[in-house]
């Protein structure tokens, strides 16, 4: 495979008009070491990669400039000229970061001079009429409020300038997308434009210390009008079903943070908004600019998506921390939540409800921080017996199993967010036996497996009050879910409902007492039901289990392998006896303690919790009972004891002496399955097998080459690599040998088959491109050449069937012929000849 050439960044050459051009020109000088000379070099440049290089250089010229510098003409047309290409440059292109970060560093005598020429420029942006520049110029204000500290002076010094443009292009584009109607393409366009000036309006508010006061909260104010004609524009667009919903919910954030930044005194803006929200607004107690501005939200029929987006606006955008707003600001939050209730049963359209689902989250978020420092009274209304807790869980119930995985999300969020809540109303008391957990606990339980939103909420009410309080409740809960694994719907569900148990159970436990005993209570609780579905489950539930379960067990738990198998050997001698070499415990429908067994140290191997040495191996499980496993009658259970010889989670892992033997073993009893499926599994794994002696070998080998390194070899063989390295050239001729003596006369498809993918297998993996080098290599040069085959060919006598997939022109040996330049005309009518005699 080739080598993938790295992407090289594409950046957009900055430019300059021909005005500024001539005017750096003019500047330079013959040295070419002042500022107007670096700038001239790097717009000449075609390369924004290597215009960056320059731009970094700007700051470090001007610090070895004394402050009389500030007066020179050279200096500032240069200021004016960075200012002009700061505004030129797109909002994504690199060349704005750098070169905002550079002018960020500025000597402080030149920050004045900077100051100007930057609010100047800006100026002229903001004096455009096109409206097809309005965009950049949006940008360009929203950039300038981003860590760039000329860009804040400057619009701080033309708020008023800004927030009329901001007004102004609104309008307008508004008014061009209602031109452009069926032109779906510019309309996307021009809508999102709204967005972005909706949100650039927003950071000003939040972003500009002049808002912080109230000197310019008068009439006659021009901000004062211009941020009074923003909230009226926002008003008609949360109004305005034409436009993207995104459009409308942006507009009811910032109608709630104009209002909020604009109504004084501060106390009485939750009562206000409450009124809004409950579509009571007194029109002869609010100020003429909020009627005058909302007039619509006042007396007008307000659709539910825009008071649905008006909630969303005051949860995100009023203060709810540390009980800013008092008393008035606990009624908001509780009007809100009718509000929403309201809304919950008249909303039908699948947009909308995901907005509702996120705003009811957002909800709990509020009310858990204003419980934290909460009025007694709002505590009782936000209790787990309250009414409003009530409908919340009724909306969670109704909505647990709903087609959008965000929405279910949401529901999380909340069930998570009503336990936190009820834990703050009773602050102080003891939580179990709390009759609101309590309660729930036993009504969740009551539920049949086979909802799905049990298991998430569950899980959450393990996080909330721990796992031993639901096993008082019922012990056989682990059994329970165990059982329904054979379900593949539910086997995510399932196996993550068990880890947040065990993990919870676990700590829990350990927290309880110092002592090892803890260890063979969670065994029995967790591991103990985990075992009898192996042994005594159906084929489903055991798949599902090994494949989902069981990681995460032994992943949490390592240490746990030794108990199980521990257990498992017990059960295994009890129905056979300690003394049989191998029998063929279980029948081809029973997989059996055996079957358990070998799974579990699969699955254990492949992830890293057992090792290949001989003496661990012997410590868990004897040679006698990997043979038993190789040839037990169920075709799972010797692909199992195959799969733990072969996987590994290191591909460089020796493989011994003893795993070699177990495999020639395996080979010798297993080549005749009449699965299709068993067939391609054997295939499969030893294919892994030789790529982990393929790769092994390589370590070998350099271990060999440099045999003055002791310390990395005792790390991975116990013997000199040049014995393993010829005891891997032994196993594998002596595996070759035996499957094409497999090939004779007479053998089943089933038999031939395997032999010729294996071989395959083989003849892939070690197959070396020209000019690489591998260890085994002149090994396996001999067992494909064509002649040799030959002579295997002409020995064993293939039958037709064995020729005819050797001769396929995709054949992986017929190609490793190909590779040698062997001409194929020369031996295959020797073959032919040699089968047919």
């Amino acid at each position: 495979m080739g080598v993938k050439k790295k992407k090289e960044m594409q950046i957009a050459v900055l430019t300059i008009c021909c005005q500024d051009l001539e005017t750096l020109k003019s500047f330079a000088d013959v040295e070419g070491k002042n500022l107007a000379s670096l700038l001239l070099r790097c717009v000449q440049l075609t390369d924004g990669v290597s215009q960056i290089h320059y731009v970094k250089q700007i700051v470090p010229l001007l610090e070895k400039v004394d402050k009389n510098g500030v007066c020179d003409p050279t200096i500032q047309s240069c200021l004016d000229i960075l200012a002009g290409i700061y505004l030129s440059l797109s909002l994504k292109n690199p060349l704005k970061k750098v070169l905002a970060s550079s002018l960020n560093s500025l000597p402080e005598f030149f920050l004045p001079e900077a100051v100007h020429r930057f609010t100047s420029r800006l100026q002229e942006e903001l004096n455009t009429t096109d409206l097809y520049s309005y965009r950049k110029v949006i940008d360009n204000i929203s950039s300038c409020m981003e860590n760039f500290n000329l860009g804040r002076a400057g619009v701080n010094n033309l708020l008023k300038n800004v927030l009329h443009f901001l007004q102004k292009s609104l309008i307008e584009i508004l008014e061009e997308n209602r031109k452009r109607a069926g032109n779906h393409i510019i309309q996307t366009r021009l809508m999102n434009d709204l967005l972005v000036g909706i949100r650039v309006s927003m950071m000003l508010v939040q972003k500009v210390q002049d808002f912080q006061g109230n000197l310019w909260k008068a009439s006659s104010s021009p901000i004062w009008q211009n941020m009074c004609g923003l909230l009226s524009i926002f008003t008609k667009f949360l109004s305005d079903d034409d436009l993207l919903q995104t459009v409308q919910s942006t507009s009811g954030l910032a109608i709630i943070l104009f209002i909020k930044t604009i109504f004084h005194p501060s106390e009485k803006i939750p009562h206000l908004i409450s009124s809004v929200l409950l579509r009571s607004v007194d029109c002869t107690s609010v100020p003429e600019w909020f009627m005058s501005s909302c007039r619509s939200l006042c007396c007008g029929n307000v659709s539910g998506s825009a008071v649905l987006f008006l909630c969303q606006g005051t949860l995100a955008m009023l203060d709810w921390q540390n009980g800013s707003m008092g008393r008035s600001g606990e009624a908001l939050l509780l009007d809100t939540a009718r509000v929403l209730f309201t809304l919950s049963s008249q909303i039908k359209e699948p947009t909308l409800e995901m907005f509702l689902s996120r705003i009811m989250a957002s909800w709990t978020n509020s009310a858990i921080q204003v419980l934290e420092s909460s009025s007694p009274s709002l505590r009782v209304s936000l209790n787990g017996n309250s009414s409003i807790v009530g409908r919340l869980l009724e909306y969670v119930y109704t909505h647990w199993e709903h087609p959008l995985d965000a929405l279910r999300h949401q529901t999380k969020i909340m069930f998570k967010n009503l336990l936190q809540m009820h834990r703050l109303t009773v602050e102080g008391a003891v939580l179990v036996p709390d009759p609101f957990f309590v309660k729930l606990t036993e009504s969740l339980l009551r539920l049949e497996w086979h909802i799905k939103g049990k298991y998430m909420c569950l899980g959450c009410l393990v996080e909330c009050i721990g796992i031993e309080h639901i096993l008082a409740i019922d012990k056989t809960i682990p059994s329970q879910i165990l059982e329904v694994m054979g379900d593949q719907s539910l086997v995510p569900y399932a196996s993550d409902l068990l880890e947040t148990m065990f993990k919870n159970h676990k700590s829990h436990l350990k927290s309880q007492t110092a002592e090892s005993s803890w260890i063979d209570q969670w065994h029995e609780t967790w591991v103990s039901p985990l075992l009898f579905i192996l042994c005594e489950g159906n084929l489903d539930q055991k798949s599902y289990v090994i494949d989902y379960y069981l990681p995460k067990l032994l992943s949490y738990s390592p240490e746990s392998l030794q108990y199980m198998v521990k257990i498992l050997q017990t059960s295994i001698d009890a129905k056979t006896g300690q003394e049989q070499s191998f029998p063929s415990l279980g029948s081809c429908n029973s997989r059996g303690a055996l079957g358990a067994l070998m799974a579990c140290l699969r699955i254990a191997r492949a992830h890293g919790h057992l090792q290949s040495a001989t003496d661990t191996w012997e410590n868990l499980v004897s040679g006698a009972r990997i043979k038993q496993g190789l040839i037990h009658q169920h075709c799972q259970v010797r692909i199992d004891t195959l799969g733990l010889l072969c996987e590994s989670n290191r591909s460089t892992e020796i493989v011994t002496m003893e795993e070699m033997q177990w495999i020639q073993f395996f080979i010798t009893y297993n080549l005749n399955s009449q699965s299709p499926g068993v067939r391609q599994q054997i295939c499969s794994l030893l294919k892994k097998l030789f790529c982990r002696i393929q790769e092994s070998s390589q370590v070998l080998y350099k271990l060999e080459q440099n045999k003055s390194k002791h310390e990395p070899e005792k790390k991975l063989t116990k013997q000199h690599p040049s014995v393993s390295l010829q005891q891997y050239k032994n196993f594998m001729s002596s595996i070759c040998n035996s499957l094409f003596e497999a090939l004779f006369p007479g053998s089943s498809y089933s038999t031939r088959f395997s032999a010729l993918t294996i071989l395959g297998s083989i003849a892939e993996v070690f197959h070396v491109p020209e000019g690489k080098f591998s260890v085994l290599l002149p090994f396996f040069e001999v067992l494909f050449l064509p002649c040799n085959s030959c002579l295997y060919i002409m020995k064993f006598k293939l039958s037709p069937f064995s020729l005819i997939i050797i001769c396929q022109p995709q054949s992986v040996i017929f190609m490793n012929y190909a590779y040698y330049g062997k001409s194929s005309s020369s031996y295959l009518p020797n073959l032919f000849v040699a089968v047919l005699r």
